[in-house]
C-alpha cells in the first residue's frame, strides 16, 4: 500500500480542496434539458405506485446536482402538499432511507443535520464533529451554522460548548467559527517561526503545550500550513502528523491529526475515512453514506483517485464488495466509474 503521506516537499504548490467548489471535480453533474416537474412526477409515481421502484428513485437522485434536486423538492411539494423527504422517509426504510434523504437535503442542511445528530442524546460523536469541521472550508461552515440558527434559533457555538471540553473544546469551537485565514500568499519566515514554536511545544519540552497546537493549525490558512508542515520536518526530522500522535491521546490527537491530513490532501483523507467505514467485519453505513453525498459535487473524483492509490482497488469495487442490495446500487451510482 502506497504511504499516505509520502513526498511532503510537494505539499506547497498542490491544490487545496478547501478550495473546491460544486461541480469542479464532482461525479454527480447537472442533468442536461432538466425538468423539475418531470422528475418530481416519476418520483411520485414511483413511491405512490404497488411497491417502491427503487431504480427510479436511484436514477434519478443521483444523477441530479443539489441544486437541480432542490428544485425537484419543491415541484414535488407544489404538487403534493408533502415534502419529498416525508415521502422517502415513509416509503423506505434504514441506510437506504438516509442515504435518499441525504441526496434530498441541500448540502449545508444536510452538514448541520449531520452535527446535529452527532450531539443529540447522551455522549457525542467527536469523529463525525471532528470530520465535519476539519475537512469544510469557512464559507461550508458558515452555511451550516446559518442553517443551525434558523432551524433550532440557537447558536451552534454555545450549544457545541455544552458538548465537549478541554483543549479539543478549545480547537472544535475555533473551526466552528469559520474564521480560518484565508490569504494565499505564503510567508516563508512565519512557516519557520511556526514550525519551531511546534517543536519547542511538543517535541522538544517535558510534557506539550497544547494550546500552541490548536492556535496554529486551527487558525492559519491551508497554504501557510503547507509550508509549516515543510519546515516542522526540517526542524523536528519528524512529520508534524508523527509528533502529534506521539505527544497527544484522544479527541484532541484525533481532531489535529485530521486537519494536518486535510491540509495536505482532502482527497486522501476521505478516502482513507471511505476506507475505514469498510474494512474489517462491518460497514459503517453512516459515514459511508455521509462522505459519498457529501463530496459527490466537490471531489469525488480525486477521492476515487486517492483510494486507488493507497489501497491499489477502485472505490466502486469496495463499494460492490461491501456494499448490497438498493444501498449498494445508489452508492455506486453516486461513485460512478469504476476506475480499473
Amino acid at each position: 500500500m502506497a504511504s499516505l503521506w509520502d513526498d511532503l516537499d510537494s505539499l506547497v504548490n498542490s491544490p487545496s480542496s478547501f478550495t473546491a467548489t460544486t461541480g469542479e471535480r464532482g461525479t454527480i453533474k447537472p442533468k442536461a434539458n432538466f425538468d423539475a416537474e418531470d422528475d418530481a412526477v416519476a418520483l411520485r409515481k414511483a413511491i405512490e405506485g404497488l411497491g417502491t421502484k427503487e431504480k427510479t428513485l436511484i436514477d434519478i437522485l443521483t444523477h441530479r446536482s443539489s441544486a437541480q434536486r432542490k428544485l425537484i423538492c419543491e415541484a414535488y411539494q407544489g404538487a403534493t402538499s408533502r415534502t419529498l423527504v416525508e415521502d422517502l422517509k415513509g416509503d423506505t426504510t434504514g441506510d437506504f432511507e438516509d442515504l435518499l434523504v441525504a441526496l434530498a437535503t441541500p448540502p449545508a442542511a444536510y452538514d448541520c443535520h449531520e452535527v446535529m445528530r452527532a450531539m443529540k442524546g447522551a455522549g457525542t460523536n467527536d469523529s463525525v464533529l471532528i470530520e465535519i469541521f476539519a475537512s469544510r472550508s469557512n464559507q461550508q461552515i458558515k452555511a451550516l451554522t446559518d442553517v443551525y440558527l434558523e432551524e433550532t434559533e440557537k447558536k451552534l457555538h454555545l450549544d457545541m460548548k455544552s458538548e465537549v471540553s478541554g483543549d479539543f473544546s478549545t480547537a472544535l469551537l475555533l473551526l466552528a467559527e469559520g474564521k480560518r485565514d484565508e490569504n494565499t500568499t505564503v510567508d516563508a519566515e512565519k512557516a519557520k517561526e511556526d514550525a519551531k514554536t511546534l517543536y519547542d511545544a511538543g517535541e522538544k519540552k517535558w510534557g506539550t503545550d497544547e494550546s500552541k497546537f490548536v492556535d496554529i493549525l486551527c487558525q492559519r490558512s491551508i497554504p501557510q500550513l503547507r509550508q509549516t508542515l515543510v519546515e516542522y520536518k526540517n526542524i523536528s526530522g519528524k512529520t508534524l502528523q508523527q509528533s502529534i500522535e506521539g505527544e497527544m491521546s484522544g479527541e484532541l490527537e484525533e481532531l489535529l491529526v485530521a486537519i494536518v491530513k486535510c491540509v495536505k490532501s482532502v482527497p486522501a483523507y476521505f478516502a482513507e475515512r471511505l476506507y475505514e467505514s469498510m474494512k474489517g467485519g462491518g460497514t459503517d453505513e453512516a459515514s459511508l453514506n455521509r462522505i459519498m453525498v457529501s463530496r459527490s459535487e466537490i471531489d469525488l473524483l480525486d477521492i476515487r483517485a486517492e483510494f486507488k492509490k493507497l489501497y491499489e482497488y477502485s472505490l466502486h469495487s469496495a463499494i460492490k464488495s461491501d456494499v448490497s442490495g438498493v444501498l449498494g446500487d445508489c452508492l455506486e451510482s453516486i461513485c460512478g466509474g469504476d476506475d480499473e
